[in-house]
């Protein structure tokens, strides 16, 4: 799976909820669990870094990147427009 295909499948989850979902349910949570979500997995992709194995670094890295794909759809964002952004940092 490539980023596009998951977040292809997290919007799909948010227009087609799907009964234990677990996507659907931080949809249904909202912003603010969403967030703190993303909150939370970054500080343990840290702690990752900092004390563990890169493969339990890999495992936290994917997380965050999966919540923070989930809280850009919310926000009606796209990782088009994330990458315009880190384009224009660095021309």
């Amino acid at each position: 799976m490539n980023l596009s295909d998951l977040y292809a499948t997290i919007l799909d989850r948010k227009t087609h909820p799907k009964p234990g979902s677990y996507t659907n349910s931080l949809f249904d949570s909202g912003l603010p669990r969403m967030a703190q979500k993303v909150g939370e997995e970054g500080t343990e992709v840290v702690v990752a870094a900092l004390a563990q194995e890169n493969s339990r670094l890999v495992e936290e890295i994917a997380d965050l990147t999966y919540h923070v794909l989930v809280l850009m759809a919310a926000k009606g964002l796209t990782p088009a427009e994330v990458l315009a952004e880190l384009e224009k940092r660095h021309k």
